[in-house]
Order: C-alpha cells, then structure tokens, then sequence
C-alpha cells in the first residue's frame, strides 16, 4: 500500500503540513517496502486557484491509496474520492509518526471534508 503525506519539507523526519492542497510536499511510503519518498507539491501550493484538485491529481499519480493530511477541503476531498485515495485527516507531528499513528489505526477515515475552501 502507498500511503501519502502532506509535509512541510520532504523525508520522513519532516513536520507534518496540515493543508492539503497549499502543502509544500507529500513524502510517500510504501509498506510493503518501507520505502520512503518526497514529491514536491511546488505547483499546487503556489496555485492562484484549484491547489487541492492539482494536489489531488499528484498524490494519485504518486499510486498513493491513503492520503495522511491535518484537514482537507471539499473540492480536495472530491477530487481524493473519485481518484480512490482515503482520506484521513487529524495527522500531526512529523510524517514517520504520522504514518504510524495510522498503521496503529488512530487516524479515522475521513467522510467528508473538514475545513471550507480556501483554507
């Protein structure tokens, strides 16, 4: 399973960031090789418009099924669902305890978006 996380900076020992669509990367983890990598969201934080679909779009391309993130907004969360990416939102801390806080089964799958737009 590839599961993504919204961070401040890339690597596994980065703070969590908790926007999705503005996050400055997601760092990625596979668990079936407990590989870890660092995608730049560069495009889709700077983005004047749309920042969460475009963040959408590269954590689907990144394979990812799981999306660890502080909050996400509706559109974010739409473009997520459609794409087949669980939503959990409420991580905190830096990405490697964000990951296992999930793995533990302490962050709850998302049902909707948290915060508005625009966040």
């Amino acid at each position: 399973m590839i599961v993504a996380v919204t961070a401040m900076s890339d690597g596994p020992d980065a703070r969590v960031d908790p926007r999705f669509g503005r996050a400055a990367w997601f760092v990625i983890y596979d668990t079936d090789t407990q590989a870890w990598s660092s995608v730049s969201n560069s495009g889709g934080a700077s983005a004047a418009q749309g920042a969460g679909v475009q963040a959408a779009q590269a954590v689907a391309r990144a394979g990812a099924t799981v999306l660890l993130t502080g909050h996400c907004g509706p559109k974010a969360f739409r473009a997520l669902d459609a794409a087949g990416v669980a939503v959990r939102t409420g991580a905190s801390g830096t990405v490697r305890e964000a990951v296992y806080a999930y793995l533990e089964g302490r962050l709850p799958r998302a049902t909707g978006a948290d915060v508005e737009g625009h966040w």
